[in-house]
């Protein structure tokens, strides 16, 4: 592992760190705008986790160890993802950090530990909500690895880093079929990270909640824990979107300026594509559990399509 790597992890994690919950308020933000309110501080969420982690940690009666060791795996899970997917150096790949299938499996072990939470702590709407999300689970990680096997007969590689580094520099994507990627990339976003028609992140009715309610039962900092590992994953996957679509931007060479310059497009970039979340959830609605898989299908057509079309054209 060379000097560059080892400045490439620490600028990543801490920008991730320091920029995801930016984005989930600018969501919250765009949808209250979109609804004539005026919405919360942009900073509201750093307020939030700050506020969490003053306060105490409750635990149910009958809860495990799973319980306590959560919070702890989520975040360090997508912290460690977050060494996959580059958003403002790209270095040469080392070791195996990159590989897309690893990253999916860091993500999966988190949702495994988040459902098991829901279940320990023996209150119905955590068990309820748990079943929910591994039957979407089900579904949609098998389209996840299709889309993200489109992605690397395009590029021509299965290593993030390996993805950024050719397409960096470029204004465009290189092949038009990454636009169709990147149609099936959102809706992966939408559905990793619970928005709406998905799931409701904002609501805790128990006939409708997934995420809200294998969370609903964590308190203090556990909370805080398990609200920001949420926010780094759609910081991950918004990265994974505007690098196909967005290519430009990353920097190879380590330098101030490059570094600096990458910092504030990728906070434009991401905030475009929070400002269309936002627009998104405040016009449509909440989709029926059953009707999901007509959503996760666009995803799985427009992916095989594009394999199909690589492969045979």
């Amino acid at each position: 592992m060379n000097s560059s790597f080892i400045a490439f992890a620490l600028l990543n994690i801490g920008f991730v760190l320091l920029v995801s919950p930016l984005f989930m308020s600018l969501i919250k933000k765009v949808k209250a705008w979109a609804q004539g309110r005026r919405g919360p501080s942009l900073f509201q969420t750093y307020y939030n986790i700050a506020k969490l982690l003053r306060k105490e940690t409750v635990y149910s009666p009958v809860s495990s160890w799973v319980m306590r060791v959560t919070p702890y795996v989520c975040l360090s899970m997508t912290v460690v993802a977050a060494l996959f997917v580059p958003i403002l150096y790209v270095p040469e790949p080392v070791a195996g950090f990159g590989n897309v299938i690893l990253f999916l499996y860091l993500l999966g072990l988190a949702r495994f530990f988040m459902a098991l939470s829901g279940l320990d702590a023996g209150s119905t709407f955590g068990g309820m909500s748990s079943s929910r999300d591994m039957s979407l689970a089900a579904v949609i990680e098998p389209t996840s690895i299709v889309v993200m096997a489109a992605l690397a007969v395009v590029a021509g590689s299965l290593n993030f880093l390996e993805i950024a580094r050719d397409a960096a520099g470029m204004l465009f994507p290189a092949s038009a079929t990454m636009f169709l990627i990147g149609v099936s990339l959102f809706i992966i976003l939408i559905v990793e990270t619970g928005r709406i028609p998905v799931d409701n992140p904002e609501t805790h009715l128990e006939l409708t909640m997934v995420h809200e309610g294998m969370v609903l039962e964590q308190s203090g900092r556990n909370l805080a824990m398990m609200e920001y590992a949420g926010a780094v994953k759609q910081t991950l996957f918004i990265a994974i979107l505007v690098s196909v679509l967005m290519p430009f931007g990353l920097v190879t060479e380590l330098s101030v300026t490059g570094v600096l310059f990458a910092m504030v497009l990728f906070v434009v970039k991401g905030s475009v594509v929070s400002v269309i979340v936002g627009l998104l959830e405040s016009s449509i609605a909440k989709m029926r559990l059953f009707s999901l898989p007509n959503l996760f299908i666009i995803a799985y057509f427009f992916s095989v399509f594009t394999i199909f079309t690589e492969v045979f054209a």
